[in-house]
């Protein structure tokens, strides 16, 4: 059997530049070889494209673009292929289907699959509208809400109303949540930007700090909870997998305690909860999927109050972590599907669902 040409896209414009980089290397390393021939297609943090065949360490250590070269995908159905040109000579690498690695803005929030679309070739992950959806706390959060799904009070301000609006935002958090309370940007992943605000000051310096990643800022009443995790993969049938619990080294899982932190944070997999919990948490993922048009695959995220009982959707990934410690491989794994056979299922299922879209009609 011939091998499917993947491209493996990976960094991205992006303050999770560095984590995509590792998802990379990870997913790289495992592929199946005998399967597929893997193209991988690197974007600096200013945006440039390239390919690059070097040593995959070079990809997780930063230097992969001292040996890369310059290339670009074509917005056009006849290509399907990373093109580069080097000393006046066109290289044409061909692709089957695409698995984008990029995490954040311009790779998790439909505009690098706008391009794929444009393409017409298959690839891994939730579609434009979905990917979008996802990427802004603040949608996603409507929508759910709207579905009659649970999610943590909050509020939304913008950038273009600081400094001038600053003291009124903190009124109004102060009068509708009081402390401590948490301030994101809009549209980022990882806890980039994220602060837990104790009190005024702390709470100004957040608005501020998240203000410079984003122009739409989600300040969130504060939940004592456990911090549950869910996979879930498929296209029109999304299955869940069992969840997972996160025990921070921080006080709560920031950036640094994700990835950085030296192993000191815990990964309860699968997490201990009741059955009826347990069972509970697979549902809302998989409602919460399907609500937000999700396919492929995407992580959810909950709280689980410790003081009610009661389960609030946080957000959902739709190019979660997969690094080596990551939770969503790791979840699938506990749930009887190793790592080398989810990344299988995921580009098979992104051969489904194009092949689905072709069978429908584009004009009458």
């Amino acid at each position: 059997m011939e091998k499917l040409k993947v491209g493996v896209v990976f960094g991205g414009q992006s303050g999770e530049y560095e984590v995509s980089l590792m998802s990379a290397t990870s997913i790289i390393n495992v592929m199946d070889k005998s399967k597929y021939d893997i193209v991988p297609i690197g974007i600096t943090k200013d945006g440039r494209w390239h390919v690059f065949f070097g040593d995959v360490s070079k990809i997780q250590d930063g230097t992969w673009v001292d040996e890369a070269v310059p290339a670009f995908l074509p917005p056009d159905t006849s290509y399907k292929c990373a093109i580069t040109l080097k000393d006046g000579i066109e290289t044409r690498y061909y692709l089957d289907v695409i698995f984008p690695v990029l995490h954040g803005p311009h790779g998790e929030d439909g505009t690098v699959q706008g391009v794929f679309e444009l393409m017409n070739i298959p690839y891994v992950s939730c579609g434009v509208g979905s990917s979008a959806v996802c990427m802004d706390k603040v949608f996603s959060k409507k929508l759910l809400k709207q579905e009659g799904l649970p999610v943590v009070d909050f509020k939304v301000f913008y950038k273009k109303d600081l400094p001038a609006g600053l003291m009124d935002m903190v009124a109004e958090v102060e009068k509708s949540f009081g402390y401590p309370c948490f301030v994101k940007p809009a549209n980022l992943g990882s806890s980039v930007g994220v602060t837990k605000a104790h009190d005024r000051e702390e709470l100004k310096n957040a608005i501020l700090h998240a203000a410079e990643f984003d122009r739409k800022l989600l300040v969130e009443r504060f939940i004592p909870a456990r911090e549950i995790e869910c996979a879930v993969l498929g296209n029109d049938d999304p299955v869940a997998s069992l969840p997972g619990e996160i025990i921070p080294s921080e006080e709560f899982y920031s950036y640094i305690a994700k990835y950085f932190d030296g192993g000191k944070s815990k990964l309860l997999i699968p997490a201990p909860l009741a059955t009826e919990e347990t069972e509970k948490i697979r549902d809302l993922a998989v409602r919460a999927y399907k609500a937000l048009d999700c396919t492929g695959m995407a992580r959810v995220d909950f709280l689980l109050s410790k003081v009610t009982g009661i389960i609030y959707i946080n957000e959902l990934n739709t190019i979660p972590g997969f690094t080596n410690i990551s939770m969503y491989p790791k979840m699938w794994e506990a749930s009887g599907l190793p790592y080398k056979e989810l990344i299988d299922k995921l580009i098979g299922l992104a051969i489904e669902r194009h092949r689905q879209k072709q069978a429908l009609k584009l004009t009458l």
